[in-house]
């Protein structure tokens, strides 16, 4: 007897999909991979999306929403892609400010996603409720604030839109948690851009491009200043064909490091208050200037009565808002900078014949070099940023706090390319590069991540230790201790009757010990000798170290141009 088998009657049962299931959905179709971050009580239901998404994006939990910002600006600065955030509402994403306002500045793509108190309760002082709308408008480059699930989509995508295209920078986006929580009656439709106000221009207008190439043929000193927007445009490789092929010397921002190699002939250096002599001098004396990618900011400029005060400013910037804003401008071009460089490059453009004006560059960079006096008493800073220079071959990503060392830094780990230097230009965060370096090591596993920092900055955000320990992320910190707030300290000095208030850090701990605490390999150091020793070790290792280098507290940064002094009044040019 035949017996036909039974079909099963199964029930397939499944759950209600939730605004932040979609929301993990979204992100992964954006291409995100690592999301930075710490849960609270308004984004419970985001955090129950990433467990139900089962590993499919990795999630850093940091130690504190100021260390996971500045890690995703690290990421993004990288990548070039946004850096992804996701805090609680209130007290959660007010810890974010800093991070954003920096990645504002800085222009640095990011996207944050903030728990928010159900809509029903907003604006009644609830638990945890701050009007982060209204926090964040003046730091974003855009915000929302999502009020229906169907609007995610659009939202989503828009901001990921808006983060990373024109002039980069932080776009929030507001969840509220009856969103997040609530469920999917149906799925929405797939979201396209429309966005009518918002069309950047990325290619240059080409009649402004022929004024350009004219004023380039009648110029006789001319000099090309190198921006962050070099290293957001990707135009790096274009920026150093150009100047090879016109033969024109390169003067680089704090923010535009390793746009241009720094070991380069036509390179004069970083210019600015703690600029280079040739380089400053260049600014001063030049008869045309060709800005790409940088925003003229006081830092550089110093008092403006004196910058580039003989010549025709050529202003390339992809943000017209940048352009004749602190610098009058003869020549503006809105353009994506290597669109710009690309057309100028294939452009007949007759080159300068001023052989004097690029020995005469080339002669105060021979007598006006960086210095600093070697002390037989301690070990001077400089001297490390050297050292650990000639450990890495130069080929470290680097990441620093703000203040003495980082200057140090920039003067003397000179960059052979892009996308290896970290720095906070704009806002001057410290705390900054520990985390920042945490973030470049996870987009860059491979690469050598050193972080730069004082022991004063690397105070506030040295809890993020745990994740180098827990994920065995092989940063490798070097604090430059001179046990005091050094640029502060060098500031009373020089320009407040040296009256050193409240810049000495007379209470430390022993960093070696916190870092064994967390179970980190620790160093301390106090002469060239021991640091040459110990530097092959820490970069041999397969994982985090921390190296306490005690050098000279009265060393000071030079060259300086105190503020409102001109470019090309700087002191401590020579010994």
């Amino acid at each position: 007897m035949k017996v036909e088998a039974k079909k099963l009657d199964v029930q397939t049962t499944t759950e209600p999909r939730t605004g932040a299931d979609l929301l993990i959905d979204l992100l992964k179709k954006e291409g995100v991979e690592t999301l930075f971050g710490y849960p609270g009580g308004a984004v419970l239901p985001i955090y129950d999306a990433i467990y139900r998404a089962q590993g499919t994006i990795e999630h850093v939990l940091f130690r504190h929403e100021q260390g996971m910002i500045h890690a995703a600006e690290g990421y993004a600065r990288v990548t070039g892609k946004p850096g992804v955030v996701i805090a609680t509402s209130g007290p959660g994403a007010t810890n974010l400010v800093t991070g954003i306002t920096d990645a504002m500045m800085d222009s640095l793509p990011l996207v944050i996603f903030t728990g928010q108190v159900a809509r029903s309760v907003i604006g009644t002082d609830a638990f945890q409720e701050a009007d982060v709308m209204a926090i964040t408008t003046p730091i974003t480059k855009h915000n929302y604030q999502v009020q229906s699930i169907e609007d995610l989509p659009r939202i989503v995508k828009e901001a990921f839109h808006i983060a990373s295209t024109g002039r980069p920078g932080p776009v929030l986006v507001d969840v509220p948690k009856d969103i997040s929580a609530g469920f999917l009656t149906e799925e929405p439709e797939e979201a396209s851009i429309n966005l009518p106000g918002y069309q950047p221009t990325t290619k240059p207008n080409p009649f402004q491009i022929k004024k350009l190439a004219d004023s380039i043929s009648k110029a006789s000193k001319p000099v090309i200043l190198s921006g962050a927007g070099v290293l957001h445009g990707k135009a790096s490789a274009e920026l150093t064909a150009f100047a090879e092929k016109h033969q024109i010397p390169v003067v680089t921002t704090l923010l535009g490091l390793g746009t241009f190699p720094a070991d380069h002939p036509l390179s004069l250096g970083m210019g600015g208050m703690h600029g280079t002599y040739a380089a400053n001098m260049a600014i001063y004396e030049c008869d045309l200037l060709i800005n790409f990618g940088a925003r003229f900011d006081d830092r550089l400029t110093g008092n403006l009565k004196h910058f580039a005060p003989f010549a025709k400013v050529a202003h390339i910037d992809i943000d017209p808002a940048e352009i004749g804003k602190n610098v009058p401008t003869q020549l503006p071009i809105v353009s994506d900078t290597k669109e710009a460089l690309s057309e100028l490059l294939n452009h007949e453009i007759e080159s300068p014949k001023d052989a004097e004006w690029l020995q005469k560059l080339s002669q105060d960079k021979q007598e006006y070099p960086l210095w600093y006096k070697h002390d037989p008493n301690g070990m001077c800073p400089q001297w490390v940023i050297e050292a650990v220079h000639k450990v890495t071959n130069g080929d470290a990503i680097v990441a620093t706090d703000v203040g003495q060392h980082q200057m140090w830094a920039a003067q003397y780990y000179t960059f052979k390319q892009p996308h290896r230097w970290i720095t906070s230009g704009g806002l001057g965060t410290m705390g900054f590069g520990f985390p920042a370096a945490i973030g470049a090591q996870i987009a860059e596993p491979d690469s050598t991540v050193v972080a730069i920092v004082g022991d004063g900055g690397f105070q506030m955000t040295l809890q993020e230790l745990s994740i180098i320990y827990e994920r065995n992320l092989p940063v490798k910190i070097i604090i430059v201790n001179n046990g005091a707030l050094g640029m502060v300290r060098q500031w009373q000095e020089l320009l407040h009757g040296n009256r050193i208030s409240e810049s000495i850090l007379h209470t430390q701990p022993d960093f070696v010990k916190l870092a064994d605490s967390y179970s980190i390999k620790g160093y301390r150091v106090n002469n060239q000798e021991e640091l040459i020793t110990v530097l092959p070790e820490v970069f041999a290792h397969n994982g985090p170290v921390l190296v306490d280098c005690r050098v000279l507290q009265q060393e000071k940064v030079f060259p300086m141009i105190a503020p409102g002094k001109g470019i090309h009044e700087m002191i401590g040019v020579k010994p």
